[in-house]
């Protein structure tokens, strides 16, 4: 959750937008559903949303406008949708996509005056326990974000909630929050909470961990790349959160040591990312094995036929809110860098990364090897730099994140593995190295700079 005074603007014009509550009042819903048991149908008021990063009128130096571009397939395919460790499984047969160059470009400066997001409510407004509202209150939160205004109220009735967001929009705090207030109602409570990625799972639980400072909390972060052994011993002792990535979820249950007939509530986060990387099964695997009377959260960035059709079978006459207003945020330049025939890629990159603006640069490339073998070229050129990728182990991957998180590393090169959720301060730049496989990747991947309202580039290198 990002504090509101860097985040005002964002998602001003919410879909769904209850109307006040005083002492567990349910909120209005202004949309039509079909009548049903578990899963049943529902109609949304309007759709995210489409595509709005076009093609620039400008010209400069490295852009021009072009006609369609096919992007590198992924090198390698395959392999069932079980993948232990947490980490991203081969995309099953997933092929790259033409992706249109001027979607990379989007260098219009918008003049107009901003709409400001004013919420329904303030955090003291909210129907929780009074200690959490100190917490909360006492890490400089006052208002809301638009996805946490819009869902808290109804997570706390107790209503399956669909959350379509982009990344950065605060939806973590957005499905912490109430949960909290669950567990302080009710310590018996068990909640879980699934993650595609071993980083956004580690991010969510640290986020708890300061929500719950000082209460009688607990929680189990089960990720792979991490000690097996450790978790599940931590699995012995009291706990009301568990927080993991799929893989790894379901090799403790295997082992029989962790029972999911006792979790009431859970949370899918970035659900078309765990369909994406080929966890359906595993998920299906793991609603089976919950109670049918439940308490679901799904968040998801986009709402496609797929992500539509597990909403269906996952939760019961849910409520569905979207703050999404476009794919990439308004504060993120976009532009190409255009390769001249033999021109050396690592050199061009070396003379944008050596400018004075570039200061925290998250690179993007389709490989484990490249993307290695990159951040040792960039050392050994003299700059500071890391790797995270899926051939690492955690402790690795959090040591070259936590350097780069707090500045002492100038450069991230990594995978996909780090396109979502990842909530890195002070991004400067997002460049990719390598043509991403699909739009949507790219509008993840550019996502980890303009956050919060504040501007961002990104570069993506063609040719």
């Amino acid at each position: 959750m990002n504090n509101q005074n860097n985040q005002k603007g964002t998602g001003a014009n919410a879909t769904v937008r209850p109307r006040p509550v005083s002492n567990g009042v349910e909120p209005k819903r202004t949309f039509s559903r079909n009548s049903g048991g578990h899963g049943g149908a529902f109609k949304h008021s309007s759709r995210p949303a489409g595509h709005t990063s076009g093609a620039s009128s400008h010209s400069s130096s490295h852009s021009r406008h072009s006609s369609a571009f096919s992007s590198h397939r992924p090198s390698r395919a395959g392999g069932g949708s079980f993948h232990r460790g947490g980490g991203a499984p081969k995309r099953g047969g997933r092929r790259g996509t033409h992706i249109d160059i001027s979607k990379f470009i989007n260098k219009t400066v918008i003049t107009e005056e901003a709409v400001v997001f004013t919420p329904e409510f303030l955090f003291k407004d909210f129907n929780i326990q009074e200690k959490l509202k100190q917490n909360i209150i006492a890490k400089g939160y006052n208002e809301p974000t638009p996805i946490q205004d819009r869902i808290i109220p109804h997570i706390l009735h107790g209503r399956d909630v669909v959350g379509i967001a982009n990344t950065g929009t605060g939806k973590t705090a957005a499905f912490l929050v109430p949960l909290i207030n669950k567990i302080l109602l009710d310590p018996k409570e068990k909640v879980i909470i699934v993650a595609p990625t071993r980083e956004l799972a580690q991010q969510i639980d640290q986020e708890l961990k300061e929500f719950v400072a000082g209460f009688r909390i607990f929680s189990v972060c089960v990720v792979g790349g991490a000690p097996i052994g450790r978790q599940i011993s931590s699995l012995r002792y009291q706990y009301n959160f568990v927080i993991g990535t799929p893989g790894r979820i379901k090799d403790l249950i295997e082992r029989k040591c962790l029972n999911l007939s006792q979790f009431k509530s859970v949370v899918l986060d970035e659900a078309d990312r765990m369909l994406d990387m080929g966890f359906i099964n595993d998920m299906r695997y793991m609603m089976a094995l919950m109670p049918k009377e439940r308490h679901t959260l799904f968040f998801s960035a986009t709402f496609s036929p797929e992500i539509s059709a597990l909403v269906k079978d996952f939760l019961k006459d849910p409520i569905m809110i979207s703050v999404k207003k476009q794919d990439t945020a308004a504060g993120i330049e976009q532009d190409v860098v255009r390769l001249k025939p033999g021109e050396d890629k690592i050199e061009v990159l070396h003379n944008l990364l050596i400018q004075p603006d570039f200061k925290k640069v998250l690179i993007f490339g389709r490989t484990k090897h490249g993307v290695e073998k990159l951040s040792v070229a960039l050392s050994k050129r003299g700059f500071k730099a890391g790797s995270i990728h899926g051939d690492k182990n955690q402790g690795q991957r959090q040591r070259a994140l936590d350097l780069f998180k707090k500045g002492l590393s100038q450069v991230l090169v990594a995978t996909d593995v780090a396109a979502r959720g990842l909530d890195i301060e002070g991004v400067s730049h997002v460049i990719n190295f390598d043509i991403p496989d699909s739009y949507d990747d790219y509008v993840h991947r550019i996502g980890r700079t303009g956050r919060a309202g504040k501007k961002g580039k990104a570069l993506t290198f063609v040719g």
